[in-house]
C-alpha cells in the first residue's frame, strides 16, 4: 500500500516537479533525441488512439520510417509490442528512451499519444512537437483536473511549443485552441465548410463510410461518424509532410480495425460481440448510438457489460449509467479497474443514473468480470448484440496496487470455446 499512500499524501505540485525533473534529466542523458525526429503529438478526450494509428498508416504508406507510442501499442518501424502499462503516456524517462531507440533504428517521424496528465505533469517536457493535434475535449479526469477549464488548459499545453496546430472545428469551443500558439493552424471538419480539410459527400453505413476531401475519395472500414473525424485529424496532421491525399486514401482503406475500438469477436452463435474502450460519457453515447443502429430487426436486443474506473472522476458515473440505459435492453454492471476504491460503491454510483431497468430482470450486478461476460453471452440469442466496454485491448486489470493479467477478447473467446455461456 506504500505506493498508494505516496500518491495520496504527496501534493501534486511536488509530484509535477519530480516528473519535470525526470524529463529534463532524461533529455540530457539520452541527448534530446526528439530533435532528430519530426514529432506529431495527439491529445483529446476520445479518438486519440485511432487517430494515431491512422497517422502512422499514412506515413508508412508514404514510405516514412515511423515510431508510434499509443495507449494500445508501441511500434518502431516493423517491430511492434503491446502497451501493458495502463498509461497513455509513459514517464519522461521512458518517453526519451523510446525516442532515442526510434532515432537509433532510423526513424524519421514519431507519433505520440499524449494524455492531459502527461502534459500537466511535464512528462513530455523537452519533446519538440512539430505538429499538435486536438481531437475533442469532453468530460473526463475531473478527479485530477477538478474543472473543465483546467482540463482544457492542460490539453492546450501541447500546442504552446509546437510549430503547427491541428484543430477539430466540430469540437466544443475550437476557438480556444485556434487562439493558442502556434500561429499556423490546420483545421478539419465534417460540418464547417471553412475547414482546411473538409469531408464532403459523407455516406456512413454500419460497415464503414465513404467521403471525399477535395477531389480524393476515401473508403473507411471503421464505422461511425466519429471515425471520420479521426481520419480527418490524421489527414490534417500529415499536411506538413506533403503526402498526397491519394496515398492517404490507400492507407486508410487498409485499416480494417483498431484493437479494442469497436472490435468484433467472431463466433458461430449468430450474435454480434463488440469490444470497445469507451470510458467517458461522450464515448459511450457515440458507441451505443452507433450500436443501436446495428440491430438486425426489432426483436434484437442489446446487452451491455460495463463498469467504471476506480479512484477517478466519480461525477461521471451516473451520467454513464443514464446514457447506456437509454440505448440498451439489458445492463450487466461489473468490475473494470477498481484500483483502491470499493467496487460496490462504483457500481452504486453508476446505478444512480440508470433509468427504465429492473434489477434481476434487465439489470444485473456481477462484480466478477468473467462471470458478467459469461452471463451476457448466456442471455444473448441469435441476432442480439453484446457490447463489452471499458477496457478495450488492455492487458491488465488494476486491483489495489496489483495488476492482474486481463484481456476482454481472450476472455470472451475462452468462454465461447469452453461453452461457459450456454
Amino acid at each position: 500500500m506504500i505506493p498508494t499512500l505516496f500518491r495520496q499524501c504527496v501534493p501534486q505540485f511536488l509530484k509535477n516537479g519530480y516528473h519535470r525533473f525526470v524529463s529534463v534529466l532524461a533529455g540530457i542523458v539520452f541527448g534530446f533525441p526528439g530533435r532528430k525526429l519530426r514529432i506529431i503529438g495527439v491529445t483529446g478526450t476520445d479518438g486519440k488512439t485511432t487517430t494515431v494509428q491512422c497517422i502512422a498508416a499514412i506515413l508508412c504508406e508514404a514510405g516514412k520510417r515511423a515510431a508510434v507510442a499509443s495507449t494500445i501499442n508501441f511500434r518502431i518501424n516493423e517491430r511492434e509490442w503491446v502497451n501493458s502499462s495502463k498509461y497513455t503516456t509513459l514517464s519522461g524517462w521512458k518517453v526519451q528512451q523510446f525516442l532515442r531507440e526510434a532515432v537509433r533504428e532510423g526513424c524519421e517521424v514519431a507519433i505520440l499519444e499524449v494524455s492531459s496528465h502527461a502534459l500537466d505533469q511535464g512528462r513530455v517536457f523537452g519533446v519538440p512537437f512539430e505538429v499538435a493535434v486536438i481531437t475533442n475535449v469532453t468530460r473526463e479526469h475531473l478527479d485530477y483536473h477538478t474543472t473543465m477549464k483546467d482540463y482544457r488548459e492542460a490539453k492546450r499545453r501541447l500546442f504552446r511549443n509546437a510549430r503547427v496546430g491541428v484543430v477539430n472545428l466540430d469540437m466544443e469551443d475550437p476557438g480556444e485552441f485556434l487562439k493558442t500558439p502556434p500561429p499556423k493552424k490546420i483545421t478539419y471538419s465534417r460540418l464547417d465548410t471553412s475547414a482546411d480539410v473538409l469531408a464532403e459527400g459523407v455516406e456512413a453505413t454500419l460497415d464503414g463510410s465513404t467521403f471525399h476531401v477535395g477531389e480524393t475519395k476515401f473508403h473507411l472500414a471503421l464505422p461511425g461518424l466519429f471515425n471520420i473525424e479521426n481520419a480527418l485529424a490524421a489527414l490534417a496532421a500529415v499536411v506538413p509532410f506533403n503526402i498526397s491525399f491519394e496515398i492517404a486514401s490507400r492507407a486508410l482503406e487498409k485499416i480494417k480495425s483498431v484493437p479494442g475500438r469497436m472490435e468484433r469477436v467472431t463466433n458461430d452463435r449468430g450474435i454480434t460481440i463488440l469490444i470497445d474502450y469507451a470510458v467517458t460519457p461522450n464515448a459511450l453515447e457515440q458507441l451505443y448510438g452507433l450500436v443501436s443502429k446495428m440491430r438486425p430487426n426489432t426483436e434484437s436486443k442489446i446487452i451491455a457489460v460495463f463498469g467504471a474506473c476506480g479512484d477517478r472522476d466519480r461525477g461521471k458515473r451516473p451520467i454513464m449509467g443514464e446514457i447506456v440505459s437509454s440505448f440498451v435492453d439489458t445492463i450487466i454492471l461489473t468490475n473494470e479497474d477498481p484500483y483502491t476504491e470499493n467496487p460496490d460503491r462504483i457500481v452504486r454510483e453508476i446505478k444512480k443514473g440508470i433509468v427504465n431497468k429492473t434489477p434481476r430482470e434487465n439489470l444485473f450486478t456481477i462484480m466478477d468480470r468473467r462471470k458478467a461476460i459469461a452471463k451476457a453471452l448466456r442471455l444473448a440469442m441469435p441476432g442480439d448484440i453484446v457490447v463489452v466496454s471499458g477496457k478495450g485491448a488492455e492487458e491488465t486489470m488494476a486491483i489495489g496496487d496489483t495488476r492482474i493479467p486481463w484481456n476482454d477478447r481472450r476472455v470472451i473467446e475462452e468462454i465461447l470455446r469452453r461453452g461457459d455461456s450456454v
